[in-house]
Order: C-alpha cells, then sequence, then structure tokens
C-alpha cells in the first residue's frame, strides 16, 4: 500500500468481531506479535486495541448482535460521515448503523455497497486510525470481492472520488495515485452463500511461516502461499473462529 498514514477517502483501520474474544486476541498477538488491549470502561463493551510498540494497528471485539458475522471489517477515512452517508445512499448504498459518535474519539457508521460489501465510515477527532502501515503486523492493502464490479466501480468512485487501474487481471483503487487497495470478482469458484466483503491483508516476515503457524494455531488456509506475477507472496486464511484475513510479504508492496 502506498499510503503510509490514514488519508480522506483511504482505509484508516480494521477490526474484528470475534464469537471468542479471549481466544482471538491469543491468536493474532502469537501470531502478529501484538500487544492487546481492552478496554476497562463498561461502555465500551470489550473493544479491544492492539499494538506493535505505541502504535495502534488494529481492534478485536465480541459481537454485538446475534447477526453480525465473525469476520474483518475495514474503515475509510472521511471528513464528515453525515454527508459520506448522504453521499452513499443517493448512490445506492444503504446504512446498517449509524452515524453516531464513538466517546471523543470520532463519529463513525457501519454501510453496505450495493453490491452486498460491509464496510465503516470513521470521521476521526481524537483517533485518527492506525498510527503504522506496511509493517510487520500492520495494514498493508485491502481488497473488495465482489460479483458486481462495474456497479462497485461506479460507486465507489461516485462515493469516495477513487481512481481504477485498467487492469483486467487485478484492478487497484487509488487516491491521487497511492494505491491501497484491490478488486477481486467472485466467479463460480466462490461459494454462492460468500457475500461480497472486503478482505484486510496485514504485513508479515515470512508469508509460508504464518500460514503454517495458523494452521498449527487450530486456522485454515483459503489461499496457499502463492507468488503473485509482477506482484507479492500471499496468502489468505482463516483464523480459528472463521475470520478471514490475508497476509503479504512485507516490503513487497504492489
Amino acid at each position: 500500500m502506498k499510503l503510509d498514514k490514514p488519508v480522506p477517502g483511504g482505509p484508516c483501520w480494521t477490526e474484528l468481531g470475534t464469537s471468542d474474544l479471549e481466544a482471538a486476541k491469543g491468536f493474532y498477538a502469537d501470531l502478529f506479535g501484538w500487544r492487546p488491549e481492552t478496554d476497562p470502561d463498561k461502555e465500551a463493551g470489550g473493544y479491544t486495541v492492539a499494538y506493535l510498540g505505541d502504535a495502534a494497528v488494529a481492534a478485536i471485539s465480541p459481537l454485538y448482535q446475534e447477526s453480525q458475522p465473525v469476520a474483518w471489517n475495514v474503515s475509510f477515512a472521511v471528513a464528515d460521515a453525515d454527508a459520506t452517508v448522504d453521499a452513499l445512499q443517493d448512490a445506492g448504498g444503504t446504512v446498517v448503523l449509524g452515524p453516531m459518535d464513538v466517546f471523543d474519539l470520532g463519529r463513525f457508521a457501519v454501510v453496505f455497497d450495493p453490491t452486498g460489501a460491509a464496510f465503516q465510515l470513521w470521521q476521526a477527532r481524537s483517533f485518527p486510525g492506525a498510527a503504522l502501515f506496511n509493517a510487520p503486523g500492520a495494514l498493508g492493502w485491502v481488497e473488495l470481492m465482489t460479483r458486481a464490479p462495474d456497479r462497485a466501480t461506479e460507486f465507489y468512485t461516485t462515493v469516495f472520488g477513487w481512481s481504477l487501474s485498467a487492469s483486467e487481471d487485478y484492478p487497484q483503487w487509488g487516491i491521487a495515485g497511492a494505491d491501497f487497495g484491490g478488486m477481486v470478482t467472485m466467479g463460480e469458484h466462490f461459494p454462492h452463500e460468500v457475500p461480497a466483503h472486503w478482505l484486510p491483508y496485514f504485513a508479515v516476515e515470512d508469508v509460508d511461516d504464518t500460514a503454517a503457524a495458523t494452521v498449527g494455531a487450530g486456522g485454515s488456509m483459503l489461499m496457499e502461499p502463492t507468488s503473485v506475477p509482477e506482484g507479492p507472496r500471499i496468502a489468505v486464511l482463516r483464523d480459528p473462529q472463521g475470520a478471514l484475513f490475508g497476509i503479504y510479504l512485507a516490503g513487497d508492496e504492489r
């Protein structure tokens, strides 16, 4: 990812909703070297921020609703959450929650694009988002998986002003020339019940070792370690509770 800090329209944070908070904290601490700190305030509902050193890099939280899936969620920075929600709805998106204030940290909303992919909007106040990108254990890429790429392109370029490269093999999203993610068309090899979704990728020092460690800890591999032509070495994994995430070789950004 060519972005190294949160910018308007770009990915700024990723958080996991999980069915077993303590197990997930231990799994990712071992896998990525995270130091998880759970907010003791009851109003925070067990929300846990993961750190690398002093840098906040991601979050883990319990499931807050019965209908909420075990999944990683991607947040995009916006200057005005309410105005973005209006633009999003005009472009065919839907709002699940918010916009609402999160203490003095910021204002957020949970939304769906017209192709069914959920994501979050984050209007920063005291908390801008991740303090580290592209380093081992930190977020370094986001990928939209969708069955309607043309509709997704129209939506995201309208709402966020993103650019999209002309590559047929792997179109990439960007802001002012800085690519931060890609888009994959979900073909017949994707099970019908798998919805469109955003997939976060974390940088790691060794893709093969991290994939093996995931399996050893009770997770699984959806895509085994693969070297992408003219791209990084990557893998797509599932944690022991069922959440999907990607990894790629640090320093080998797209």
